[in-house]
């Protein structure tokens, strides 16, 4: 649940991000904001906006239901999406939120491949994640652990093709609100199907 919550900011990202003229800088998030808006992009500036106030929303409301808690993760993304959505509202640069999703991506990558040797029993950290649901030994938690980091660095591959190559960024927003998604729940879906001999099985005495 708390995962889809994350995809909740993206989604209001999309519509503002479609549902905006380029040209207009005169919109009330603009206004809200205090920007002068920019001659043809303010879609995305406007969709910025948009984010900023959604995911403080969000991460507000899990603030509150986690009993004032966020996770790491959290924290992060969070801190990233505030910066590098400042930055773009202040320059009017839309470039600094495309690269917001890359950065998150390469560092939960090197956060999975570097967690062996910087957690303190030395564990993957996928087996931290995921070890309620999986009997594994250390050999394939390794291996699961490789694929996960392997998977974010796929992932910001991808964000760097559709935010600055394919089609000069055209269908950046698409693949950051829904294409970000598939790519991910296709790739749990994978895992599952994989290793589905593995996972546990909780049995209930009568």
């Amino acid at each position: 649940m708390k995962a889809l919550l994350d995809y909740v900011p993206l989604i209001i990202f999309f519509y503002f991000y479609k549902t905006t003229d380029p040209a207009d800088r005169s919109h009330p998030l603009l206004q809200l904001v205090g920007s002068s808006g920019a001659p043809d992009n303010n879609n995305i500036l406007v969709a910025t906006c948009a984010l900023l106030i959604s995911t403080l929303v969000v991460y507000g409301a899990l603030l509150v239901f986690q009993k004032f808690r966020l996770e790491k993760s959290q924290w992060f993304v969070l801190g990233m999406t505030v910066i590098f959505g400042g930055i773009t509202l202040m320059l009017s640069d839309d470039f600094y939120i495309r690269l917001k999703a890359v950065i998150i991506n390469v560092v939960f990558g090197f956060g999975f491949l570097l967690s062996p040797m910087l957690m303190k029993d030395r564990k993957p950290l996928i087996q931290r994640l995921f070890g309620p649901v999986f009997e594994l030994d250390d050999r394939n938690w390794k291996k699961l652990n490789l694929a996960w980091g392997l998977f974010f660095f796929f992932m910001a591959s991808l964000h760097i093709f559709f935010a600055f190559i394919f089609f000069n960024g055209k269908y950046w927003g698409e693949f950051t609100a829904f294409g970000d998604i598939i790519v991910m729940f296709s790739f749990l879906i994978a895992q599952m199907v994989i290793l589905r001999k593995h996972i546990k099985i909780s049995s209930n005495e009568s």
